[in-house]
């Protein structure tokens, strides 16, 4: 159990909030519908998150305990010392944010059931999605929309054909109570979107900071020196 909670909230869907971490202080992140995640150095937000550098520290496209969150610098910002979806589906480094702007385009090329596996009418369509909820969080701290870095998409399980690279969405979704819990291994700055999911339809997102009375039982990696790629 944490020893001291630091922060509670929940984000309502296709909305977002922003926090702050110390580093070795604990994130969890728990729903049943994807939560589209980003995160800085707090003391330099022109260092955050990055896709491929992530992928290439970890040597995966699909990460869990154990792995490390990289940023561009090839610096450590976040470790996943838990992950309870880890057994019903997996989390998307490949795929951007949902947008109004992107669903009015699948809207006018005819794609919406391609994209989101059901019938979905036009005029049913949000106008916002996962980029302005980031956008609106970060603000404040004057991260301009163009600068939010692509995310670390929790409880997106995607398809991929190993063959032709093609992905494709599916139906997998949390189970009540799962989650993802990170370590900060910096002080950090989190955004974080509750997706309006049009796949199945958008849900709440909760979030803890705590600090943890023990170290985490998941083994991670040290995370210390710079790599390649």
């Amino acid at each position: 159990m944490p020893e001291r909670i630091i922060q509670q909230a929940t984000i309502p869907p296709n909305s977002g909030m922003a926090f702050e971490l110390a580093r070795g202080q604990h994130l969890r992140v728990s729903g049943t519908t994807i939560a589209d995640f980003v995160a800085f150095n707090r003391h330099d937000l022109r260092e955050r998150f990055d896709q491929a550098r992530t992928k290439t520290y970890n040597s995966k496209i699909w990460i869990s305990a154990g792995d490390v969150l990289m940023t561009k610098a090839n610096n450590p910002l976040l470790a996943i010392v838990a992950d309870t979806y880890a057994d019903q589906g997996t989390h998307d480094l490949q795929k951007g944010m949902c947008s109004g702007r992107r669903f009015q385009r699948a809207a006018d090329e005819g794609r919406l059931a391609e994209y989101y596996n059901r019938p979905i009418r036009p005029d049913d369509l949000p106008d916002h999605g996962c980029w302005e909820n980031l956008s609106t969080a970060l603000a404040p701290y004057g991260v301009p929309p163009e600068d939010v870095p692509s995310p670390f998409n929790l409880f997106q399980t995607l398809a991929i054909d190993p063959q032709t690279g093609r992905m494709a969405n599916t139906n997998i979704r949390p189970r009540p109570g799962t989650y993802v819990e990170f370590r900060a291994e910096m002080d950090a700055l989190v955004a974080i979107s509750a997706c309006p999911d049009l796949t199945v339809g958008g849900k709440a997102i909760d979030v803890l900071i705590f600090e943890p009375t023990a170290a985490p039982q998941a083994a991670v990696r040290s995370a210390t020196r710079s790599q390649p790629g």
